[in-house]
Parts: C-alpha cells; sequence; structure tokens
C-alpha cells in the first residue's frame, strides 16, 4: 500500500544514481525493513477517547517513519484493545501470548507509553548494539534512594542496587526473555494479589531473586523533551508537560469532597486551609461530627478504622442529589491529600464530562486470574457526573460500611464494563517515596499523605501553581531535592 522511491541528495532521477550505489541503498533498505519487522511496538494505551487518540497518533507517527525507511511496517499494538485480559495494562499476563504470536518471527517487544516519542532509525541503531539471541531487558534505569512502601521496604539494606525501567522512556524485551517469561507463566500463575507500581513489580518478576536478567541501563531511551538539547542522542524523548485541551474547565465545575473525622479536625484540616482549599470554588468537608468552625457535614455515618465505603458512597449520592445537575465533576479526596485543583482543571479539559469517566492513580487488584483495576483513593479519586450516575443506577454497594471504598468502587465500574482512567500525576505517596529522575518529568497533580514532612512545605513546593514556573529552570518557593 505503501511506494517508496529512495533518491539519492542531488540526484534528480532514481536511475541517475550508479548501479553499485542503487544496490548498496536497497541493501540497507531491504535489512532495515527485515529489523523494522523484528520488532513488535507495544502502546500503554487505555480506551477513554482522549487517550485512545493520543495512542493512535502515536501508532501513525511510527508507522509513517517505518514507511520513510522501508517498504516493511513493524506491528504496532494498543494495549486497550487486547481486551481479553482485564490486566492486559499489566503486562506480564500478555507473555504467553506474546510468545505464541511473536515467539519465531520477532526480535523485540517495545514497550511504551502514549507519550513517548519514538525515533524509529536511532531506536534500531540502539537495539543493535545486543545480540538479539540471548535474554535482554532494556531500559532508562530507576531505583529507589530509600527503602519505601509503595514497594513494600525492598532492598532495605540498599536499595540503590535495584534498577527498574522508567516506562515513559520506553522499554524493550528480546523474544529469548518473552518465550523464557511465558514458559515461567504456565508453570508458576503470577502470585501477587496487588499491582500497585508496575515498572518496579515487572522487574522484580523478570529478575526472579537473582536468576533472572537484571535491568541494563540504555543511555538512549530518555524522558528528555524532544526540544531539549540533548534529545539529539536519543532514540526516545517524553512528552513534558500537563496535558491542556483548550481552556481549563471552570472553577464551579469542580466539586471537590474532603473525608475526614473529628480526630483529625485540628491537624489535618488546617493543613488543607493554609494551602490547596483557596483554589476550589465548591468545597464541603464530611465527617462523623459536625463543626460549625470547619464547617463539616455529619453524613450519619459513623467513622471506621479501615475503608470508608459506607461514607464514600453517601457522598456520591450527596453529589448527585444536592448539587447542581450542571457541575461535570467530583473529586474524592482523604484529609491528608495534597491536590492542585489548579492543575486538575488543566487535566480535566481533556476528557469529555459526557462519557462515564473515572480518573486517578490506577492500581490492580487479582489482575493475573481476573481481578480488577481500581484508582487508588488517596491520591485522589474523579468521577464525571455520569459515571456517578450510572454507578448508583446500579446495584453495586458496599459489601459492609467498613469496605475500601477504592476497590469496592473499581469492582463496581469493572461489572459495569467502565474502564478506570490511569493518569501517572496522582500519587498515592509522599513526594520522597518516588524516584527523583521518575518525578523530574512530571507535573504532578497530588501527593498523599503527611508522615515525617512538612505538608505545607511540600504543597508549596511540588503543587502549589506558582511551582509551574520551577520548569524553566527559574527556583521557586522551596528546593525539591530537601523534601
Amino acid at each position: 500500500a505503501f511506494a517508496v522511491s529512495v533518491v539519492s541528495e542531488g540526484a534528480e532521477d532514481e536511475t541517475e544514481l550508479p548501479v553499485l550505489q542503487k544496490s548498496e541503498k536497497s541493501r540497507t533498505i531491504s535489512k532495515i525493513g527485515r529489523e523494522l519487522k523484528g520488532i513488535v511496538f507495544v502502546i500503554q494505551s487505555q480506551s477513554n477517547s482522549f487517550h485512545s487518540k493520543r495512542a493512535e497518533d502515536l501508532k501513525r507517527d511510527i508507522l509513517k517513519q517505518a514507511v520513510d525507511l522501508g517498504k516493511e511496517l513493524p506491528t504496532v499494538l494498543l494495549i486497550h484493545q487486547i481486551n481479553r485480559h482485564e490486566g492486559a495494562w499489566t503486562i506480564l499476563p500478555l507473555m504467553t501470548d506474546f510468545s505464541v504470536t511473536y515467539g519465531r518471527n520477532t526480535s523485540w517487544i517495545f514497550f511504551c507509553e502514549e507519550d513517548t516519542r519514538v525515533q524509529v532509525i536511532k531506536l534500531l541503531e540502539t537495539l543493535r548494539r545486543f545480540d538479539k539471541s540471548k535474554e535482554w531487558f532494556l531500559g532508562k534505569a530507576l531505583y529507589d534512594e530509600e527503602s519505601t512502601i509503595i514497594h513494600h521496604y525492598a532492598f532495605a539494606e540498599n536499595p540503590t542496587v535495584f534498577k527498574f525501567p522508567d516506562f515513559a522512556a520506553g522499554w524493550a524485551l528480546s523474544i529469548p526473555l518473552v518465550n523464557k517469561l511465558a514458559k515461567k507463566l504456565k508453570s508458576e500463575p503470577l502470585k501477587s494479589d496487588f499491582t500497585i507500581d508496575l515498572k518496579h513489580e515487572i522487574a522484580l518478576y523478570i529478575w526472579q531473586k537473582g536468576e533472572g536478567p537484571h535491568l541494563t541501563p540504555v543511555p538512549e531511551f530518555c524522558t528528555d523533551d524532544v526540544n531539549s538539547y540533548k534529545a539529539d542522542d536519543c532514540a526516545t524523548t517524553f512528552s513534558n508537560f500537563l496535558p491542556l485541551c483548550g481552556e481549563p474547565v471552570n472553577k464551579e465545575d469542580v466539586f471537590v469532597a474532603v473525608k475526614t473525622c473529628r480526630k483529625f479536625h485540628g491537624d489535618r484540616i488546617p493543613v488543607v486551609k493554609q494551602t490547596w482549599e483557596r483554589e476550589a470554588a465548591l468545597i464541603e468537608y464530611y465527617s462523623d461530627y459536625a463543626d460549625i468552625s470547619i464547617p463539616t457535614i455529619d453524613l450519619g455515618i459513623p467513622n471506621t478504622d479501615r475503608g470508608h465505603c459506607g461514607k464514600t458512597f453517601a457522598i456520591l449520592e450527596r453529589f448527585l442529589n444536592h448539587t447542581s445537575p450542571k457541575t461535570p465533576w467530583l473529586v474524592v479526596v482523604d484529609d491528608d491529600t495534597l491536590i492542585s485543583i489548579f492543575r486538575l482543571r488543566k487535566l480535566l479539559s481533556c476528557y469529555d464530562p459526557n462519557e462515564p469517566v473515572f480518573l486517578g492513580e490506577r492500581y490492580g487488584y487479582g489482575l493475573g486470574t481476573g481481578g480488577y483495576s481500581y484508582i487508588t483513593g488517596g491520591g485522589g479519586m474523579v468521577f464525571s457526573r455520569t459515571a456517578v450516575q450510572k454507578l448508583l443506577a446500579s446495584k453495586c454497594r458496599c459489601y459492609s460500611m467498613d469496605a475500601p471504598d477504592d476497590m469496592v468502587l473499581g469492582m463496581c465500574f469493572s461489572g459495569l464494563g467502565i474502564p478506570v482512567t490511569h493518569s501517572p500525576l496522582f500519587h498515592q505517596a509522599r513526594p520522597m517515596d518516588y524516584p527523583k529522575d521518575y518525578l523530574s518529568h512530571q507535573i504532578p497533580v497530588s501527593f498523599h499523605k503527611h508522615w515525617n514532612i512538612d505538608p505545607v512545605k511540600v504543597y508549596f513546593t511540588w503543587l502549589a501553581p506558582n511551582t509551574e514556573e520551577s520548569r524553566n529552570g527559574k527556583k521557586v518557593g522551596y528546593n525539591r531535592e530537601d523534601l
């Protein structure tokens, strides 16, 4: 379907090329074509209309580059279209399919995110350095500077020794390694119930307690912006910006619900009021005690020590029945969530509130054996009014008042066929719990928890509207290195 003519610089007609030069060029094109056919590109896409369009754009760009290089086209897969697996986004459940389908005639599976930009010719040059008959796990290496709860305090003695890939830069598995993983999955199904930080968990699974390969760092896999002076040496770059699709949504279009309880009125609520409350036009605090000074609203639901399912469903009912039907977005946060409503309004400009949107940081439960995905509550859960309407119209409810609200919501939406929408800009933990290099190419929307930090300082360093300037090399407020 694609005709490609190779014309040398300065030659007006292909027939003027010396025969030897033409044959060398055709051999080069043939070699590039074979190498391209040997790569399967897998884009970590999502079915939400905004995300699927971005993934399709990246697919088109990769295929256009391939057409410009020669006649052979690589395979480009979009994760959300591999819908036989609820847990396709966790990658490992797909290894058996990858092995069966591509295990004989392919050299590499290359994974990237929808905002990763790929220089195909540079990627081919980079992969040539590695013997494709060996087991390779390639990527841009991240590591923990200190052991963290997100990774279950793994490698506590020296967390820097274990490297895992930054998905934004792209990462690759050689087919021999894919085949080995597929074989292992057949004999030993995935054991872990929870998927919390996929990049770390995949690296752990591949490493196999030292029996499998470590991640091999590849300097050409980059997260520098495409316009950076460093990008010339990169096979991949990353779009380093906060998505904005037109004007940010109006302040009055976002209703914020803060979950709290009497014992935290004195220490957590003042932090909200000192930091991000001023960004919210519509905000209510829901507690087990009506405190006029805040003010809080008592929903008539007793406080529970663990999951707050009863309280969250009461908030959803209240949003639907007691707020303006013209308010399209609901954000539910904990009283120790730090969030930028300013940035969230920009982000929400990219989503259609007429779609059932359930947005935040995605976790998984039991995805190796069915299971479901959910938005983890601490980083903030964002609902379109349409999603809340569909949820409450269903019969899906809490199985107990203290069930984990975020997991029950994930189970309910999964049963309704409504996928959760993941954004890496929401964070269930504190800035210090993530590798600095990982956060360096983000403009975060939220962090969570006040443990051993000054939350006001964290907010003004990472999330306050004026910290946007720090993206342009200007130092604003506090130094992130201190946190």
